[in-house]
């Protein structure tokens, strides 16, 4: 074999790996184009789809201001009859529970001993009095003698003296006489109100005194009654405007679990006094209660109407929203699109908010699907028999508002 042949032989190799090195180079640089044009591929972009909301319209109307506070049932009289002496208990004249009219028989005390007493002193009343009577006959004597110089002046100052110790004493007499009087009125015991009577607290058989302090029984006013309840002082200057101008406020009750309503009534008393712990201050309202709905010591809720807004601005409740710019509303624009507006809330009833400035009558107002409006949304309105890229049919936007109203150009943060 030639030298030249040995040379082409030899270079055979080397060109095969270039070849294949250049190959796998090319592949490679294939599939790194396509994984670029992979990943980096994206879709048209499309605009985003209107949101399906439920509007209302801004309405007219009156809205009662009322407060809502918890309150007790607190009787205008509860009375614990106590003992004014001392003495064994003979008789109870009450069933428990029955209603009693004031002055009514309650219990009976022993009067024994205190009709002995009554005797005693009324005795030593007629003994003094007879020494009053020698006293007096024993002065006029003395007088007549001291006008004939025929006695000491010192006999007949004695003798006046001694006049008016017995006068003293007689009068004393009296005056045990009516306190044993007194006592035997005391044994006898009656109502001092009218009301109701609760549980027997002692039994005849027992020994009572002044100085017991449960008492022999207790006795609640059921009616009229009244119910004690508390106003925030941010509340109070409006309930105290309104009560010194002779206005009537209305208080209702309702049980405790809000559900029902017990009895109707009206404020009359408000206190003198702000609690310092709380900033509030006790209210009280009477109700007649002829049908004892309410009962002494219970809970329940109050509703007192303190005024009422005539044709005011009113949008559903659900309308109005919290965020970053305070309280707003979704605003339906007649391009399909809405814009926050903020507002100034007033009193709302549950139902229906009314709103102070921000919002006029017939402006269109989200009230469902706000959670995922942002200003300059697009919408399309429930129910309003369209089809996907057709126009709703929005009411025009009012451009005018009330004074203080603000400007729609506040932007709220988009929910979920």
């Amino acid at each position: 074999m030639s030298e030249e042949q040995d040379t082409q032989a030899a270079q055979r190799p080397g060109k095969r790996r270039t070849g294949l090195i250049l190959g796998v180079a090319v592949i490679a640089a294939l599939l790194v184009v396509v994984l670029v044009r992979v990943l980096t591929h994206r879709s048209p972009a499309h605009g985003a789809a209107p949101q399906v909301v439920k509007v209302a319209q801004a309405t007219s109307g009156d809205m009662p201001e009322t407060l809502t506070e918890l309150g007790t049932v607190s009787p205008i009289a509860t009375v614990i009859v106590q003992p004014q002496l001392s003495g064994y208990l003979t008789k109870v004249g009450y069933r428990e529970g029955e209603d009693v009219t004031k002055g009514q028989f309650l219990a009976q005390i022993d009067p024994r001993q205190y009709q002995i007493d009554l005797q005693q002193t009324q005795a030593q009343l007629l003994k003094d009095q007879a020494a009053l009577a020698q006293a007096r006959s024993d002065l006029a004597r003395y007088q007549q003698l001291r006008a004939q110089k025929a006695i000491a002046e010192q006999t007949v100052t004695d003798s006046e003296f001694l006049v008016q110790q017995d006068e003293a004493q007689v009068k004393t007499d009296q005056a045990n006489i009516a306190q044993y009087r007194l006592d035997l009125e005391y044994c006898h015991i009656t109502a001092p109100v009218a009301g109701r009577v609760g549980l027997r607290l002692v039994d005849p058989g027992n020994y009572v005194t002044a100085s017991s302090s449960t008492g022999i029984v207790v006795i609640t006013t059921m009616k009229p009654t009244t119910v004690e309840f508390t106003v925030a002082q941010n509340d109070l200057d409006k309930v105290i405007g309104r009560f010194n101008s002779g206005a009537n406020l209305p208080v209702t009750a309702y049980s405790s679990d809000n559900t029902r309503q017990i009895a109707a009534g009206t404020l009359y008393a408000i206190g003198n006094q702000m609690a310092t712990s709380t900033g509030t201050v006790t209210l009280r309202a009477t109700f007649p209660n002829d049908d004892e709905a309410l009962f002494p010591s219970e809970f329940v809720n109050v509703k007192m109407l303190v005024d009422t807004l005539k044709q005011a601005v009113l949008v559903p409740t659900p309308a109005v929203l919290s965020g970053a710019p305070g309280d707003y509303v979704y605003l339906a624009n007649t391009h399909h699109t809405v814009s926050v507006r903020k507002v100034t809330l007033g009193p709302s009833d549950g139902k229906n908010t009314a709103i102070l400035s921000g919002l006029i009558v017939g402006d269109t107002v989200v009230i469902d699907g706000t959670d995922r409006l942002s200003d300059g949304a697009k919408i399309n309105i429930a129910g309003a028999g369209t089809t996907a890229g057709s126009a709703p049919s929005l009411p025009a936007t009012h451009k005018s508002k009330k004074p203080g109203a603000s400007a729609q150009g506040a932007s709220a943060p988009s929910h979920g």
